[in-house]
């Protein structure tokens, strides 16, 4: 019988892990809700797409590059959460988010025009998710929202993952300390071999479905595109240049670029270069070698502090500190020095600190906080 006042309502995305989540809410005894949000078709992505960001897939060292399977959640994955529930037995609702989910978009396409490289999934989760999701569980009278997320909450804490190599307790940073105490992410303490065994031996349909590996609203990956359908008029030739200013060449946006970038730069020097700056007032991005994306320390606002003694010690903190999704979090001091900012000093030089990316502060396996990168040093 379900736990008398234990409700939940869970985001289901069709997948192996929310599926995997619900399974294991239901078997502890929990009232479980599945609730699939309906994100809409925004630019040209067809009205059966119905997609949900659950990682960042963005990496700021390589280019994006074309994919044939669109999206994290399509009508069949929506399909897919549908059968899952029923096997299950628990109620299933379809939750329209759309205009929402425009915020998100939006957002996207202002910070590329920004010469920026922004992080939707994180914003995802944020603004939709543990945002407008946890106002519906509230509203139904559920007690907790949860999740398919490799990451942990214990005594109103985040961590990582058990699995490092599956962690996404970096895109969960922006969750506020009140939600954590309503958050449950019940895969988080298994390797995602055993969910897939669980799976299995619950004859789900979904054991040997594949991870989604693209960011939902971008048909075939083609960032640029994207933003040039929604904003043609911020698209203007540039200059490629050298890190002496020498003029190498032009391009026809900025928004083509992301720190770090490496492939399709439209150049060749006889070796490797990579895209170390972007001005977007000018329309000007600099490229170099590897060593002058190295980057020492990094200033971050919009933060979300997890842990209240990195604000009110007023010295700098040991941690480590994660820079992007895919990236292992590095030794590293941190300091609040602003009302709403951040100063993270590493140990060591870090490759394509990116703006617009998200810094993630870590003490062991528990997050401290995090904010989104403005400059790097």
């Amino acid at each position: 019988m379900p736990i008398p006042g234990k409700k939940v309502v869970i985001a289901m995305s069709g997948g192996v892990d929310s599926s995997v989540a619900a399974a294991l809410l239901q078997r502890q005894g929990y009232e479980v809700m599945g609730a699939f949000m309906r994100l809409g078709s925004p630019d040209g992505v067809e009205a059966a797409e119905e997609p949900a960001c659950d990682a960042s897939t963005q990496s700021s060292v390589h280019s994006p590059q074309p994919s044939h399977k669109q999206g994290c959640c399509s009508v069949l994955d929506s399909a897919d959460a549908r059968r899952v529930a029923g096997m299950l037995d628990i109620p299933f609702y379809v939750l329209n988010f759309q205009d929402d989910f425009g915020r998100v978009i939006e957002y996207f396409v202002d910070e590329y025009n920004r010469g920026r490289t922004p992080n939707p999934c994180v914003r995802c989760n944020d603004w939709l998710k543990f945002g407008k999701l946890a106002k519906y569980a509230e509203a139904v009278g559920a007690d907790y929202v949860a999740s398919g997320h490799y990451a942990r909450v214990e005594n109103g804490r985040l961590l990582r993952g058990v699995d490092h190599k599956k962690d996404q307790s970096y895109v969960l940073f922006g969750i506020t300390p009140a939600a954590l105490q309503h958050t449950l992410l019940p895969i988080g303490g298994m390797e995602k071999t055993e969910v897939r065994r669980i799976a299995e031996e619950l004859k789900l349909p979904v054991f040997n479905k594949p991870d989604s590996q693209e960011i939902c609203f971008v048909p075939n990956q083609d960032y640029a595109a994207l933003v040039q359908r929604r904003s043609p008029e911020t698209f203007r030739t540039g200059e490629l240049v050298s890190t002496t200013g020498e003029v190498l060449g032009h391009h026809d946006g900025h928004q083509h670029f992301t720190i770090g970038q490496r492939r399709g730069l439209g150049v060749a020097l006889g070796h490797k270069i990579y895209v170390v700056d972007i001005d977007a007032k000018s329309s000007r991005v600099t490229v170099g070698d590897k060593e002058a994306l190295l980057k020492r320390s990094l200033v971050a606002h919009q933060i979300n502090l997890l842990d209240e003694s990195l604000k009110s010690d007023g010295h700098a903190r040991v941690c480590q500190a994660k820079i992007r999704y895919n990236h292992d979090p590095q030794p590293a001091t941190v300091m609040v020095t602003g009302e709403d900012e951040l100063t993270v000093r590493f140990e060591d030089p870090q490759i394509a600190v990116t703006p617009g990316q998200a810094v993630v502060i870590y003490d062991g396996d528990r997050v401290l906080g995090g904010g989104w990168i403005d400059s790097a040093h």
